[in-house]
């Protein structure tokens, strides 16, 4: 089944966001960041499901925090890390409320991002003490999946861009970027993993690796994918079509059973040539997207 993320289509408001893609039949909306609170959002979106029959799933940012702060659920500062929490548990909360049987959210950060470094560059500090890092966050995955329930929780891998890479000289300030890091984590907690593809993509080529070689261990192990398109360096969201790299090497894999979502950005057009693109691409039934 094809998603189609909520963030593709820039809005204030996610109404209009979810309206937009409702309208032209994007029937399967994961709701992600990209817009901002406000009251009644949550009665908008049930009205919006009822309407167009709409399947939702919830990811990471969203629902909006009545004020920006970045996730991390790794943090060492326990203001961040309870403020993840709650905020974990409002999407977990709302997830029940709209019938979406999945939540996923990025893995952590060794480091404490300000607001205006998300999917930027990050000033150079040093990273917090990785173990304590990594304790901390499987002890909120634990509490957060006893209160998920029969909620699936999934865990996105982290990119790592080309330029963070040379700013912190080596040293890799996100948790969960490859499939080393995956299996390290796998080892303190059993979760389920949200491979971004593009996010590997990017990753391998920062921390000198073969994207080829880890996609191969990735995939296998993970029943929900995002895609995009990138140059390698750094995380674009780019739409998809046939000479779309990505794209080509995901045409070697078997999709059946997995759940894929789109994270481009562009207009109606674009993400209609590229959902019609990833599914000519993945021989996927049309009956399903």
């Amino acid at each position: 089944m094809i998603f189609v993320s909520s963030s593709c289509l820039r809005h204030d408001k996610i109404k209009n966001s979810v309206e937009g893609l409702a309208i032209n039949g994007f029937k399967n909306i994961e709701l992600s960041g990209g817009t901002r609170y406000y009251e009644g959002y949550e009665k908008d979106l049930a009205e919006l499901k009822g309407t167009h029959n709409l399947n939702y799933l919830l990811h990471n940012y969203f629902p909006p925090p009545k004020n920006d702060f970045i996730l991390n659920l790794a943090s060492l500062n326990e203001e961040i890390y309870k403020k993840t929490i709650e905020h974990h548990e409002t999407a977990i909360s709302l997830s029940r409320k709209l019938g979406a049987k999945k939540f996923s959210f990025h893995a952590g950060y060794f480091i404490d991002l300000d607001v205006g470094e998300l999917n930027k560059n990050i000033r150079l500090r040093e990273p917090c003490d990785s173990k304590q890092a990594i304790k901390r966050f499987c002890e909120g995955y634990n509490l957060l999946k006893e209160k998920a329930g029969d909620i699936e929780l999934y865990i996105e891998n982290n990119v790592l861009s080309a330029n963070n890479s040379r700013i912190f000289k080596g040293q890799n300030p996100v948790m969960l970027t490859d499939y080393k890091s995956c299996e390290e984590l796998k080892s303190f907690i059993d979760f389920k993993l949200l491979l971004d593809v593009a996010h590997l993509n990017i990753s391998a080529n920062s921390l000198n690796i073969d994207f080829d070689k880890e996609l191969s261990m990735m995939f296998p192990i993970s029943d929900y994918i995002h895609i995009s398109d990138n140059d390698g360096l750094h995380d674009q969201n780019r739409c998809l079509d046939s000479d779309s790299a990505i794209l080509n090497t995901l045409k070697g894999y078997n999709f059946d059973k997995k759940t894929l979502a789109l994270e481009i950005r562009g207009s109606i057009s674009d993400i209609k040539k590229s959902q019609l693109a990833v599914q000519k691409a993945l021989h996927l039934n049309r009956n399903k997207i």
